[in-house]
């Protein structure tokens, strides 16, 4: 049971893998709430020997493939869920759906969790232990992996062979990126991907005639303040080695040319790599927000919401399933990255509870330039489906070898 095998085995299910790609790629769906996804799922994953739990409170489906030998359990992570926007990739599978896509990639992510339970099962009678396939929606900003978590995801209990304890010691998941070029992964230990969190500061002053501001508390030369003062503090409070950003994206004021509003607003996120530059950056904005406001005797509101934490690879998992990589794509394709990526992933909820990695699965075809490929979140964004096939034998290839198969 080599993992060229695997690679060779994964290659042969490459044609149902695309048609379930482009299957959920047509009819894309956003949130916590996938019926159409889930349906499919169900579908693809239907004759296989596994033990299902359909969650209530997303469309997360739990299936639990129990090896022939009692042992731990190894999860396996696949997000479903798209992304608010057009499509215009002109592609003959583009979206159905007005507005909606799957510009991140995680419909190839489901269709490669679904060719690794392939694997897998063949292979059930060898396994000591058990393999947890997370099909998981609303990772886009919606929490999803929470959710399933608090609906006793890891709640998986005893082995049915002999009722001995199988805990989940690992868990593993993939991203494809066109930032890469397909044959190609990459990851590292330590802080893998950002937290995010977003802020919003609400200035008030008084209102009035636009001709005659001294008469008036004008929010918006306030908010301005503001934001270039936040600017300011993250390149001289915040440690380089320890970086943050705080982007604000949009600032709102005003009704018409001749009327100060009462009151301007500022919107932003917040990217950080450590809990500590996290906590201080929080702090930062309210204090930089409020001292302005006072300065200028206007009345601030800072309000900071807490999104997905830093995403932290565990050391020694990640040097595992860097080796697992090697082996089957070849050493030279398995990079260790510099620095963290400032995107974020609530994967990171998994990864707080259990020792495991988020590994990046290289998806550009190698006759494009990675300088001008459409980014992941692009309207034009292109997916090699080639890679799923180096995507499937890491999967399978880290839960063989997690469970002393392969």
């Amino acid at each position: 049971m080599t993992t060229d095998t695997l690679r060779e085995e994964a290659r042969d299910l490459l044609d149902d893998m695309t048609q379930l790609r482009r299957r959920l790629h047509r009819w894309p769906e956003v949130g916590n709430h996938l019926p159409l996804t889930r349906e499919a799922v169900l579908e693809a994953i239907e004759g296989l020997p596994l033990d299902l739990t359909l969650h209530e409170t997303t469309s997360g489906i739990a299936a639990v493939l129990n090896g022939g030998k009692p042992g731990p359990t190894v999860l396996l992570r696949g997000d479903m869920d798209a992304l608010p926007m057009p499509e215009d990739t002109g592609l003959d599978f583009a979206s159905s759906v007005d507005n909606v896509m799957h510009a991140c990639g995680h419909d190839t992510h489901v269709s490669m969790l679904v060719g690794a339970a392939r694997l897998l099962s063949a292979r059930a009678a060898d396994i000591p232990g058990r393999v947890l396939f997370m099909f998981q929606p609303g990772e886009e900003g919606h929490h999803g992996a929470r959710y399933m978590l608090d609906e006793g995801l890891l709640d998986v209990g005893a082995h049915p062979i002999d009722g001995s304890p199988s805990p989940v010691t690992g868990a593993f998941a993939m991203h494809i990126t066109s930032s890469s070029p397909v044959g190609y992964v990459a990851t590292r230990p330590g802080p893998c991907m950002a937290s995010s969190d977003t802020f919003t500061v609400k200035v008030t002053g008084r209102g009035g005639h636009a001709s005659e501001p001294h008469r008036t508390l004008d929010p918006i030369p306030v908010a301005c303040e503001i934001v270039q003062a936040l600017q300011m503090m993250v390149t001289r409070r915040i440690d380089v080695f320890d970086p943050t950003i705080v982007t604000v994206s949009k600032i709102t004021a005003g009704t018409t040319s001749n009327v100060i509003p009462e009151t301007a607003e500022i919107l932003g996120t917040i990217r950080a790599v450590s809990e500590r530059t996290r906590t201080k950056v929080h702090d930062g904005i309210r204090r930089v927000a409020e001292g302005i406001g006072a300065a200028h005797e206007m009345a601030i509101e800072v309000q900071v919401n807490l999104g997905y934490p830093v995403t932290v690879n565990g050391a020694s998992f990640t040097d595992f399933s860097m080796g697992v990589a090697r082996d089957i794509i070849g050493a030279d394709k398995v990079v260790k990255l510099p620095n963290p990526v400032m995107g974020a992933e609530d994967f990171s909820y998994v990864i707080e509870q259990v020792p495991g990695t988020m590994m990046f699965l290289g998806g550009t075809p190698l006759d494009r330039s990675l300088a001008t490929a459409a980014p992941n979140h692009s309207n034009r964004v292109y997916f090699d489906e080639q890679a799923m096939v180096d995507g499937t034998a890491i999967y399978a290839g880290v839960a063989l070898r997690h469970l002393g198969v392969a």
